[in-house]
């Protein structure tokens, strides 16, 4: 053997070695299990409830991924923009979006997105639900829902509620409510929720929907009432206000919700791996008195289960958006 052998007997070792390292890179295997940097991108603007409970989760998140996930506020156009980020990201599990019910609604309200929500991102998991409260002034004497609906019949130009603006869920469920009780009402849209709690305690407006955050306050301090919870049962804050469903509507339930997506076309197991992170982390038992004081109920339940919860909402959405003709100026 040669002196220049044992030289080219390591290079072929070194040669080897890095074709091994670099077909393991590149195997399905490995492709399927989310990079060490996970971007848990954030359609919202600091503070929210989307912002608060996306940095609740992040730490467990990652633990749970052996990642290290960091939250990234991408916020704009209800929600929009942070999802187009994720639409066109890479689909290998590096980027997932913490989203709302927001977007079952733009794309009947909204043109010239740029991507589709349907075709362009897939659904991860829901992570918890926000029912709205139906509420009136203090002063406005009625005590349910038959008497608020009475109320209104007999003096129809008092049928003007409040929301947080045109095509909000706040908007939408004082509509549908109001059409299913065969009443017609004026909108009158709120730049936010502490502006549309101003304006019932002042009079402007005589009822509307809002979230438990916002309500609870004024009804413990007695400025508001109760009317009627929209979620399929009642709330632990609440336990004596009935839900709509059982005051004459049922089914009624028009609430947010927030949920995790990923690109279109990331693998299944990427996706499953993700949403078993997620679930453990929405369901820690230290973050039940946040979420309560938020307002959210936790529902992870995986990616099956909420791509039904989209399509069936989206159906519901665009039919009820052409119905009262609500659009964007």
């Amino acid at each position: 053997m040669g002196p220049q052998a044992p030289k080219r007997a390591l290079g072929a070792i070194v040669m080897m070695r890095r074709s091994i390292l670099a077909g393991l890179l590149a195997s399905p295997a490995l492709a399927q299990t989310p990079e060490r940097a996970l971007r848990l991108i954030i359609a919202f603007p600091p503070g929210g409830s989307t912002d608060i409970l996306g940095r609740l989760i992040a730490p467990r998140m990652g633990e749970v991924l052996g990642a290290v996930v960091t939250p990234e506020n991408r916020s704009g156009a209800s929600g929009a923009v942070g999802a187009g980020f994720v639409a066109q990201a890479a689909p290998d599990g590096g980027t997932v979006l913490l989203d709302s019910g927001g977007q079952s609604v733009l794309p009947f309200l909204m043109r010239g997105l740029g991507f589709d929500y349907v075709r362009d991102l897939t659904p991860v998991t829901l992570l918890a639900t926000l029912p709205l409260i139906l509420i009136t002034g203090a002063e406005y004497g009625v005590a349910d829902l038959p008497a608020l609906l009475a109320r209104l019949r007999a003096a129809p130009d008092q049928a003007r509620y409040g929301s947080v603006g045109v095509g909000s869920r706040t908007h939408l469920a004082a509509a549908s409510l109001l059409r299913r009780a065969g009443i017609t009402g004026e909108h009158i849209p709120y730049r936010g929720g502490a502006d549309q709690m101003a304006g019932l305690l002042r009079g402007d407006v005589p009822f509307g929907f809002t979230s438990l955050a916002l309500a609870a306050p004024l009804i413990r301090e007695g400025r508001a009432r109760a009317i009627g919870l929209s979620a399929p049962t009642r709330s632990t804050a609440f336990p004596a206000l009935p839900t709509i469903s059982e005051q004459g509507f049922a089914g009624f339930q028009m609430g947010d919700w927030l949920g995790l997506l990923a690109p279109a076309a990331t693998p299944a197991p990427v996706i499953a791996r993700l949403a078993a992170a997620a679930k453990d982390s929405v369901a820690q038992p230290a973050l039940a008195p946040r979420l309560e004081a938020l307002g959210l109920t936790p529902a992870a339940e995986g990616p099956e289960a909420f791509a039904r919860f989209l399509a069936a909402e989206r159906a519901e959405m665009r039919e009820l958006i052409a119905a009262e003709g609500i659009g964007l100026e």
